[in-house]
């Protein structure tokens, strides 16, 4: 073979005559010819190489069976050329006509079937779009067939490349330098494959692994390792999906083939990207972020080397390469620089990287925020973050709970959440626990450190010296040593050294045994020492220490003792290391030790103390964000509630309350999130056995009802209803321990006990109900007066039954008079009506409440009770020495008996007839008229069915009955009676409530008398509950109330008047409307729980439509600023429950502002501006806008004082102004232009002018430029200096400017002035003030109109001017008068 194979650059450079012996097409078969050839005998390599060029170059015109036997023939090829070459590359004897042939074929066929591969893969792609476009078609059909097909043949395509590259095949080139058109071409068939959508689907992983391989190969065996990190680039930029296909390429040639640096030439490529170039990029930047944050997942340790070149991209402006590098960061301190093992070098760089996520926490983009802190998240729960960082990101953690992104928010409140289930501290003491005990650790600390330096220092002696102190002694006893002696001195002096035998163990080297001899010298043993020095040059004659005792002489002895003990250079510093230190030298070790301890617990205590502060503000501010609108951040905050109850935190249980009451939200989302909470908290408890199981929920929900209000208990209810109602194996053995706690089977606490009996109230009412007898027994027994709380939960429990019960259709279940229950409840209010307990009223009105739903003739069982009760009190009265009065005598409230009665008792009486009145009336209007109206309803059935179908009511009867007017006509009699017997029996004379009534009158109308706190509240209660019964009598004492609701000195009084009042608005309005300014005066009271009582009060009344809204809402716009936080929320929720009423707020505006603005309230302008933001936020309408611009600056005439010109202008810089609010502002010039000299209004009106040339269209924004001009001018030279006719022509002399503005003024007619002011070059029509503004010379309006002539007039400084001026006051001051 004499020819060369050039692999082309194009197919059609095959038939092109190139260089010397290069390969050229000459024979170009036909179509017809193409099967035929393909399906020879003869030899492969030959019928490719025929063929090749007319199928790449005229591939479309091919058949689909003629493409896929030539695919199926390369392939063979290949694959025998993988078969063949390893034999012949290996033989020794290859000639190079055989080198040329097999690279000829080898570049042949490789670039052939690749080539083929492309445009199998365009055609393929182009199926799957007609595939996409015609879905149900036979085309469409079809293509996905052909699909199908090329997926399993392209993978078979990919293994014979990879089978051939693995190969050494560099051999078959000259110096084994393989060109790179070759690899060019190997490399471009699998970049084309990776452009497919499809590549990083599930079920294209084969073909994915294949390419990565095939590239794989090529850039660790033939040197695509540049080409590669380029195309990388390239690809990503084009096609996003790619991100986590090449992320999962680059991990496997960085470890599978070992070419680490391609991580390193990527990440260069990316950071050489200018800041600019990404900012415009989309989908480009977007691949880049993806790709880095999984590389750094599957490679974190290689990315460290690069990771300058990204960190540069944090100040850039692309948001999403800040996010990548912030990730990257996050996957680096998690997975390499963690843990206690690192060096300087990487505790260094882990210190730098926190403190780059933490400067990124306040980056200026919302998404950056929200991702830096989902990597703080992750870095917390890999247990990654420093102890020494754990207080400085959770205080950074809890500041962006006030982000305004939503986002954010959410991911603090998750950082949050890992924070405290991942703390090192104690999360169950709460920071008032760990108060006392950081200040005794710390006094403590204190004391050590004051005591350490009192002492004197101690000096340090060094070794030289302990030598030269003990060499006397030594030397004398070195000589002993050495001289002879008899026997028995030798035997005394054994019996002298007998000691510890580890003293007389052999040393196991020379370095021992010196050490040895070292300590003995240093503890004054002396002989020992001598000995041992003796014994160990006989034991160690080589050692360098012993080798001058060859001579035993004492001499050489004390120079082997003094070279151990003093030592030289390594040996001494290693030696003295491990002598044993003196006692000083212990004791202060000691004491060092001590105090490194102390600072350690103080330290960890003081940790802990932050930890707990930090953990109390996050649990306050996320408890206030279950209530925000955003139903995300509203799970979240559930989410964050279960998890710190679950570890026990302090305190937590306040959010797990506070969320309760959202199970009733109408957001699906949200009440799933609740119930779900609860389950995971209390309804999935833990136990070896179902009993342990129940009592553990029941325990858990016990915990929960302590001290919780009735609104508490009715969300808890619901939850608990669900429990029950779904199917749970516990519910039985549930039921059997609650009834255990409650009749005291078991031995359990009170609150258990009360706890018990609610619950059992929410789970069986069927079972409660048949077990009346029962109830009465344990909890309204001879014992109901030691706990009358028992006795209200089990009245509460059996009310919510009964309650249930009657909503049933069909006639009421009730219960006769002599029945256990009311005797048991009568009994026991009668007792406690003389008795000082503070939990009676409560209980007492849950009883009457259940009397009147459960009784047959409440009122009768009623009637007597307060009698029962009065006599009691009279007999109380009576054991005091007081003569024996009648019932009547203490029912005309006579002062001789009330002054002997006890004022509790007397209190609890009232309460008892007020509760007894309320009842009363609500018996009548629903149970009584539901009882009438289903009589009404069985006698018309009935009636029906006599007179049957065919007889029919013709005439008006029939036609009043087929417009309803029959039902209507029945149900006003019905109601009619109602009302009558409110009015005229309840309180006749035979009643017993109307002797009760003149008492209560008494008390409330002599505070100064009846003084006692708990009686004047008492009476208070019950006067407002009479007054519900009918009109005539809310009007006889309505007076009163207002009364004692303004001048009770006692909050709760007043707060108590607020409600009852409310109350009666709403029963009997017209009576009420007129006291409406009353109720509003509540709103300034100076004690906060008597503004928050009257401000929810005020809500619900204008929320319900019951009172109207006028301009009073001012005195709720104030407590937007209360200093009570409580109180101000609650005005904020007003508002924004107003603004969904439409134009509520934008009617009410002008008059709130005036009323704000008056000078009599003396409100600060930094108050007004708060109130009226918030306000103004609420105007979101450009008509609306445009209405309050005009409104407001007509208000500029009326106006009187300087401070409401600039409460006015405020307003108005408030406002988002819009072009057509814009021109009139422009149109009412006249209004405010007088007004432009005060700073305080010119200001507001100049920060407009900036508000709207911020993205102006050129033409609106000539307008605004030319009325700041307008506006500045008039406030620097004066109205009178730039209104004239010729106002454009701003740069004439003044004196021209004023002779013709004077010749203006005498132009004009003297009835166009109102107030004095100059004519303008386009007369607008006057302005006359109404009968009510109208005001004599000494009034301030003219006052203030003379102050500002005169002020221009002086400014002009013009005798004419002044004269002209002087004509003029004249004239308005006459006009004014008339």
């Amino acid at each position: 073979m004499s020819w060369d194979f050039i692999v082309p650059v194009c197919v059609g450079d095959l038939v092109k005559t190139g260089g010397i012996n290069q390969y050229v097409v000459q024979d170009v078969a036909s179509p017809k010819q193409l099967p035929s050839q393909l399906s020879s005998k003869a030899d492969l390599q030959i019928r490719f190489q025929i063929q090749k060029y007319f199928i790449l170059q005229h591939f479309n015109a091919l058949e689909l069976g003629v493409k896929e036997d030539t695919l199926e023939l390369l392939v063979q090829v290949v694959n025998g050329l993988a078969v063949s070459l390893p034999t012949l590359l290996s033989s020794v004897s290859l000639s190079a006509t055989e080198r040329k042939e097999n690279l000829n074929a080898v570049k042949m066929s490789v670039f052939l079937l690749c080539k083929l591969t492309e445009n199998l893969e365009s055609v393929s792609y182009r199926q799957d779009i007609v595939t996409a476009s015609g879905k149900g078609s036979k085309k469409g059909k079809c293509g996905a067939e052909g699909l199908l097909q090329w997926d399993s043949e392209r993978e078979k395509v990919l293994q014979a490349l990879i089978q051939l590259l693995q190969l050494d095949i560099r051999l078959l080139w000259s110096l084994s330098l393989v060109e790179e058109e070759f690899i060019s071409c190997v490399t471009c068939c699998c970049y084309k494959l990776l452009e497919n959508p499809t590549i990083g689907h599930v079920k294209s992983k084969p073909t994915r692994d294949g390419i990565i391989h095939l590239l794989g190969l090529s850039i660790k065996k033939y040197n695509h390792l540049l080409g590669a990190s380029v195309k990388v680039i390239q690809l990503l930029q084009h096609f996003e999906q790619l991100s986590s296909v090449f992320a999962q390429a680059v991990f496997v040639w960085s470890t599978e083939y070992g070419v680490r640096s391609i991580v390193g030439e990527v990440i260069r490529e990316i950071g050489q990207r200018s800041s600019e170039e990404l900012a415009r990029e989309g989908s480009g930047v977007r691949s880049f972020s993806s790709f880095l944050s999984e590389l750094s997942a599957l490679v974190p340790e290689l990315m460290i080397p690069n990771i300058s070149v990204l960190i540069t991209h944090l100040e850039g402006e692309s948001h999403t390469m800040r996010v990548a590098v912030c990730e990257v960061l996050g996957e680096i301190l998690v997975r390499v620089l963690c843990g206690d093992s690192l060096d300087e070098s990487g505790k260094a760089d882990r210190d730098r990287f926190f403190d780059i996520l933490q400067e990124h926490l306040h980056d200026t983009h919302s998404h950056v925020r929200a991702r830096v802190l989902q990597v703080y998240t992750r870095i917390v729960n890999s247990k990654a973050l420093p102890l020494c960082k754990y207080s400085e990101v959770m205080e950074l953690a809890v500041g962006r709970l006030m982000d305004k992104s939503i986002n954010a928010v959410k991911s603090a409140i998750q950082l949050l959440a890992a924070f405290i289930a991942h703390n090192p501290y104690s999360c169950k003491l709460s920071s008032a626990d760990l108060k006392a005990p950081l200040e005794k650790e710390t006094t403590k600390l204190k004391e050590m450190r004051e005591k350490l330096a009192g002492e004197a220092p101690v000096a340090v002696i060094k070794a030289s010296e302990l030598w030269a102190a003990m060499e006397p002694e030594l030397l004398e006893t070195a000589r002993t040593a050495l001289e002879p002696t008899s026997e028995t001195e030798r035997e005394e002096q054994e019996d002298e050294e007998d000691g510890d035998p580890e003293e007389e163990k052999p040393a196991e080297d020379d370095r021992a045994a010196a050490l040895r001899i070292a300590q003995f010298l240093r503890v004054n043993k002396y002989r020992k020492a001598v000995q041992l020095c003796i014994r160990a040059h006989s034991s160690f004659p080589e050692s360098e220490m012993f080798a001058s005792l060859s001579t035993l002489t004492p001499d050489n002895l004390m120079d082997a003792m003094a070279f151990i003990f003093k030592g030289s250079g390594e040996d001494s510093s290693e030696l003295s290391q491990n002598l044993p230190p003196t006692p000083v030298e212990e004791e202060k070790e000691g004491e060092d030790g001590e105090l490194k301890k102390q600072e350690m617990l103080v330290q960890y205590l003081r940790d802990t103390e932050t930890f707990a502060l930090q953990v109390e503000r996050a649990i306050s501010v996320i408890n206030n964000m279950l209530y925000w609108k955003i139903t995300s951040v509203v799970q979240e905050a559930v989410q964050f509630c279960v998890t710190v109850c679950e570890f026990s935190v302090a305190n937590s249980i306040s959010g797990v309350r506070k969320m309760l009451p959202l199970v009733w939200s109408t957001d699906a989302a949200i009440k799933d999130a609740v119930v779900q909470a609860y389950r995971r908290l209390y309804l999935n408890p833990q136990g070896d056995t179902i009993r342990m199981k129940a009592q553990t929920l029941i325990d858990s929900l016990s915990e929960l009802m302590v001290d919780a209000s009735l609104g508490t208990i009715q969300c808890l209810e619901e939850i608990v209803q669900e429990f029950f109602g779904s199917g749970s194996n516990l519910q039985s053995t549930v039921i059997q321990v609650l009834w255990e706690r409650f009749t005291g089977k078991r031995e359990t606490s009170v609150l258990h006990k009360r706890a018990a009996v609610l619950l059992l109230g929410m789970a069986e009412r069927e079972v409660v109900l048949s077990n009346l007898d029962t109830l009465c027994s344990v909890a309204l027994g001879e014992k109901v007066t030691e706990d009358f709380l028992l006795a209200r939960d089990t009245v509460l429990t059996i009310c919510s039954i009964t309650d249930h019960v009657r909503q049933t259709k069909g006639a009421p279940f009730r219960l006769p008079q002599e029945h256990q229950l009311f005797s048991s409840l009568t009994q026991a209010v009668a007792e406690g009506v003389v008795m000082e307990d503070p939990y009676w009223q409560s209980f007492m009105e849950q009883a009457v409440r259940l009397i009147y739903f459960l009784a047959e003739s409440p009122d009768q069982l009623c009637s007597r009770l307060l009698q029962r009760c009065a006599r009691l009190l009279l007999d109380q009265i009576a054991e005091g020495g007081e003569v024996n009065k009648d019932v009547g005598q203490l029912q005309d409230g006579s002062l001789e008996a009330s002054e002997q009665v006890n004022c509790v008792c007397l209190a609890q009486l009232l309460a008892l007839c007020g509760c007894v009145a309320f009842w009363q009336v609500s018996h009548l209007e629903r149970s009584v008229s539901a009882e009438l109206r289903r009589r009404r309803g069985e006698t018309e059935e009935r009636e029906e069915k006599e007179k049957g179908p065919a007889s029919k009511v013709v005439g008006e009867s029939a036609m009043e009955e087929e417009l309803g007017l029959i039902g209507a006509s029945a149900e006003d009699t019905e109601a009619e009676l109602i009302r009558k017997i409110c009015e005229t029996e309840l309180l006749a004379e035979e009643n017993l409530l109307s002797a009760f009534l003149p008492l209560l009158v008494k008390v409330c109308s002599s505070p100064g008398h009846y003084s006692h706190p708990q009686l004047t509240t008492a009476a208070c209660l019950a006067l407002s509950q009479y007054m519900m019964i009918s009109p005539s009598v809310c009007e006889e004492n309505v007076r009163l109330m207002f009364t004692v609701l303004e001048r009770s000195t006692l909050p709760v009084v007043r707060a108590n008047a607020i409600i009852a009042l409310g109350d009666l608005t709403v029963r009997f309005p017209n009576i009420l409307e007129p006291w409406t300014q009353n109720l509003y005066a509540r709103l300034s009271d100076e004690v906060p729980s008597v503004r928050q009582t009257a401000v929810t009060v005020l809500t619900q009344l204008v929320l319900k439509d019951v009172l109207k809204v006028k301009g009073q809402v001012s005195e709720v716009a104030v407590l937007l600023i209360d200093p009570e936080v409580h109180i101000s929320s609650l005005a904020l929720n007003f508002f924004n429950e107003l603004s969904s009423k439409d134009n509520a707020i934008y009617n009410l505006l002008p008059d709130i502002i005036s009323r704000l603005s008056d000078p009599e309230r003396g409100m600060s302008s930094e108050d007004f501006n708060t109130i009226m933001k918030q306000l103004f936020s609420y105007i979101t309408k450009e008509r609306q806008t445009e209405s309050l611009v005009e409104k407001l600056c007509q208000r500029f005439r009326t106006a009187t004082t300087e401070r409401q010109w600039c409460d006015l202008a405020i307003s108005l810089s408030l406002l988002s102004m819009c072009e057509r609010g814009f021109k009139r502002l422009q149109e009412s010039w006249e209004c405010y232009s007088d007004k432009l000299t005060e700073p305080g209004v010119y200001q507001p009106l100049l920060s407009i002018t900036g508000k709207l040339r911020r993205g102006a269209k050129p033409q609106f924004k000539a307008q605004v430029d030319d009325f700041e001009k307008r506006l500045t001018a008039v406030h620097t030279r004066g109205l009178e200096n730039v209104e004239s006719p010729e106002m454009d022509e701003e740069n004439q002399k003044a004196e021209g400017s004023t002779k013709r503005m004077v010749s203006s003024i005498s132009g004009c007619d003297d009835d166009a002035f109102v107030t004095p002011r100059q004519s303008r070059k386009s007369r607008k029509p006057a302005v006359t003030f109404s009968s009510d503004e109208e005001e004599d010379e000494g009034t301030p309006l003219a006052q203030i109109r003379r102050r500002q002539i005169f002020v221009c007039v002086f400014k002009n400084n013009k005798a004419d001017v002044f004269l002209s001026c002087c004509h003029l006051i004249n004239r308005a001051q006459t006009r004014l008068i008339r």
